[in-house]
């Protein structure tokens, strides 16, 4: 079992990255907005079946590589301090857009809405970083078995991946209407996004080598 600071830091870090724009976020968004908030709840089945896909996956090869490899774990380390500069780059950089601020799309049926979210997060970089980079510096081997506290850091993230995002998809044309005439509400969205994502950043990159 991992330990609760551990199961907090996780979770802070699962909700700001669910919270920042990616293919998945713009991908449900659009659907609600053009298709209505179901639309977007099929999608997101979608979504969560691929998050179920890589944790199971990352949950094996994670428990094979930090025992094979001693020093794996300060190599995904950095790599995952490298992925949420770059994510705080692109909620702040110049030119950078609001994941509301999106095109309508042609409406698909059910069984196509499901595969497309499935899709998209399967191609998703940003999810396949956050489970091969970032969830191992969470995992302590002589705190108990890698791959329990693999699949409960999974399970964490994907609860909390869902229920934002079921949030996001009920609530998203209401939040395009509110955020359409005001330009600063999503400069400080995007500022807000970025400047947490740099802070996890910094404090990933000062730990040491546990």
């Amino acid at each position: 079992m991992p330990e609760l600071q551990n199961l907090i830091a996780f979770a802070l870090i699962a909700l700001g990255m669910v919270l920042t724009p990616g293919p998945n976020m713009i991908y449900l968004i659009s659907r609600s907005i053009s298709q209505g908030p179901v639309a977007g709840l099929i999608s997101l089945g979608g979504v969560a079946l691929g998050f179920v896909v890589y944790m199971v996956s990352a949950a094996l090869g994670i428990t094979a590589l930090l025992i094979a490899v001693p020093f794996a774990y300060d190599a995904l380390r950095l790599a995952g301090v490298a992925y949420l500069v770059y994510l705080a780059w692109q909620a702040v950089r110049p030119g950078g857009r609001s994941p509301f601020q999106v095109k309508s799309l042609p409406k698909d049926g059910p069984r196509k809405l499901f595969l497309m979210g499935f899709l998209t997060n399967l191609l998703n970089p940003k999810v396949a970083v956050l489970y091969l980079s970032l969830l191992p510096q969470f995992i302590r081997p002589e705190a108990g078995d890698v791959l329990s506290q693999s699949m409960i850091l999974g399970s964490i993230q994907i609860a909390i991946s869902i229920t934002v995002n079921a949030m996001i998809a009920l609530g998203a044309s209401s939040i395009a209407g509110f955020l359409a005439g005001r330009p600063l509400l999503m400069l400080v969205q995007r500022w807000a996004m970025g400047t947490a994502l740099f802070g996890f950043a910094v404090n990933m990159a000062a730990e040491a080598r546990r």
